[in-house]
């Protein structure tokens, strides 16, 4: 199977009703109208997102399939500070084929940082080959290098989990 489904990716996060989430770089919206089925409408979904259209698209996709926990957020989360979320307002958040575009990673893990509460729980999902479909080799950003980032921001490396043929998945814990 080439693309997982979201919903079996995102199985090792725990996410269940009331939960709150921050989907960073949320983009078309996948994980985050994923993550809402699994927190339900006592919980919510922070769909963050510097494209304004995206977010606009995802905010009617999840009207229309009745996803009212979807709150779209516009703006940079390579700055610290830039989503407006509360300090430890987060239980779980998800970076879903977003690392390999970052230009500024560590602020983008200072801000998850932030928003997570203690022993808060982050999907990684990212490119794990070129080929026609992703980035281009040279943007690529591995498993390997994923895994030593978050470890450097104080995130502890929990499990793998599945993403599909060209993806890998990652999940850390907040020490």
């Amino acid at each position: 199977m080439a693309f997982l489904d979201p919903r079996i990716t995102l199985s090792p996060l725990g996410l269940s009703s009331g939960m709150k989430v921050a989907d960073i770089g949320a983009g078309s919206g996948a994980y985050a109208l994923a993550a809402a089925e699994a927190v339900g409408d006592m919980g919510l979904v922070y769909a963050i997102d510097v494209q304004k259209e995206l977010l606009s698209k995802l905010k009617r996709e999840a009207e229309r399939r009745g996803k009212h926990s979807i709150h779209v957020v516009w703006a940079d989360a390579e700055k610290p500070g830039s989503t407006g979320l509360n300090d430890k307002s987060a239980d779980a958040a998800i970076f879903s084929n977003v690392l390999f575009q970052m230009e500024h990673k560590d602020g983008a893990l200072e801000e998850v940082k932030r928003v997570l509460v203690p022993k808060g729980r982050v999907l990684v999902v990212d490119w794990a080959e070129s080929g026609g479909l992703g980035p281009a080799p040279e943007h690529l950003f591995g498993k390997s290098a994923a895994r030593e980032l978050f470890e450097k921001h104080g995130f502890s490396f929990r499990t793998e989990a599945r993403a599909g043929d060209h993806h890998y998945a990652l999940v850390f814990q907040k020490s």
